[in-house]
């Protein structure tokens, strides 16, 4: 075989593992349940709109120009009028391959290497790795119930500045944070955007699970709450209607838009996915998402139950208020980057702490676990496999004959 090692470039660095399947229990990723992708109705609406504009496909764009299909623009305004309190515009409207599409173009459009960004302290780890791809330095502010602290961000923005030194934005995932799960309040959300608004920073607002909070109820967005231009927002349909579909936004100011739209090279994402979710949403979304909220907590409370029953003491958490991930804190003896290695041998898959926080060193003993895919039973079964592999590589959790004691 040809050996291209010496050909590749200096960002082609790291060697990607070939897939061999999820293991019994899958704790990681953002994969929802499947029972719930309302197949049969996306069937209905992919016979409608291929009988209706499927000749249309034969131009880029079809007749709705390179930003997306028009009809699903329109839903995405009208959607995050009602949901986020969004004043926005079709041409404001991006229509990318999921969020992490909309997260290369803001990177793209605003980073240079050595440019620094603000992250919240615990992160979304596609976003890190990006930034670090990138070379550019992220400092993570530090995380309480509330999400972002106020006081810690202000820290951070008057030290870069005693530096001459100004972030390029702000990242935050205030709705359903990844990992820890905060939902920010209002009254947060306002001392940040007043904070950012002061130093001139701009906030990149990715709200890609703010439909799934369990009490069907959010704040508004930081982008309805800004009245200077200087909020970008990122949401998808990946944790409501299905991942795979591969259909997320990007919003932003015009001026900022028109910067952004260039680089998207892909010459549009795929129109179908764009027009079956057209057709769809409109008459289905509001009841489609209502159905998950109590499904999802479900899950979440079975996953808190097996939790408390297999490690008991051993591990704290706080019980979700939304989305499809907990945030577990063990003893600090635990280091979860071999739990992960011999919970996989094990058939069990989770995250560890130190990939999803800006300290990995100190977050080696956390892990993050996703039960919006695996089943109740599943789950059952995985948490008290991973307590019988965790006890036996760390002795966590202290057990007495065959129970948990913590």
């Amino acid at each position: 075989m040809f050996d291209f090692s010496s050909f590749l470039s200096t960002v082609a660095t790291k060697q990607a593992g070939k897939f061999t399947g999820f293991p019994p229990h899958h704790f990681v990723g953002g994969n929802i349940d499947e029972a719930t992708v309302p197949a049969a109705a996306l069937a209905d609406a992919v016979q409608t709109v291929l009988l209706q504009e499927g000749h249309a496909l034969g131009k880029y764009g079809m007749n709705s120009g390179s930003q997306g299909y028009l009809p699903l623009r329109d839903f995405i305004v009208q959607n995050l009028d009602r949901r986020a309190g969004m004043k926005i515009t079709t041409d404001e409207v991006l229509i990318t391959s999921g969020s992490l599409q909309a997260m290369d173009l803001v990177n793209a459009a605003l980073l240079d290497r050595g440019d620094v960004v603000l992250v919240e302290a615990g992160n979304y780890a596609g976003a890190l790795t990006r930034l670090a791809a990138l070379g550019v330095e992220y400092i993570g502010i530090e995380l309480d119930d509330d999400g972002m602290r106020a006081d810690a961000l202000e820290a951070a923005l008057t030290d870069l500045v005693a530096k001459g030194r100004t972030p390029k934005f702000i990242y935050m995932i205030p709705t359903i944070q990844n990992p820890t799960g905060t939902v920010m309040s209002l009254e947060r959300r306002q001392a940040i955007l007043k904070l950012a608004q002061d130093y001139g920073v701009p906030i990149f607002e990715d709200d890609c699970y703010a439909d799934l909070v369990f009490a069907d109820e959010r704040p508004p967005a930081f982008y309805a709450l800004d009245d200077t231009g200087s909020v970008i927002y990122c949401g998808t349909f990946s944790k409501t209607i299905a991942p795979a579909l591969r259909v997320g936004y990007l919003v932003a100011p015009w001026p900022l838009m028109g910067r952004i739209l260039p680089l998207k090279t892909d010459a549009g994402s795929g129109m179908l996915e764009q027009m079956v979710l057209a057709e769809y949403l409109p008459e289905h979304f509001d009841a489609h998402v209502t159905s998950l909220l109590p499904m999802l907590k479900d899950k979440a409370t079975a996953l808190c139950d097996a939790l408390d029953e297999h490690f008991g003491a051993s591990v704290i958490y706080d019980r979700p208020v939304g989305g499809i991930y907990l945030w577990v804190t063990l003893p600090e003896s635990v280091d979860t980057d071999r739990l992960y290695q011999v919970a996989l041998k094990a058939g069990v898959e989770i995250n560890p702490g130190s990939q999803w926080t800006v300290d990995e060193a100190a977050n080696k003993h956390r892990m993050r676990l996703c039960f919006g895919h695996p089943t109740i039973p599943n789950i059952r079964e995985g948490i008290a496999r991973l307590a019988d592999v965790c006890f036996e590589e760390f002795g966590v959790p202290v057990r007495s004959g065959n129970v948990a004691r913590g």
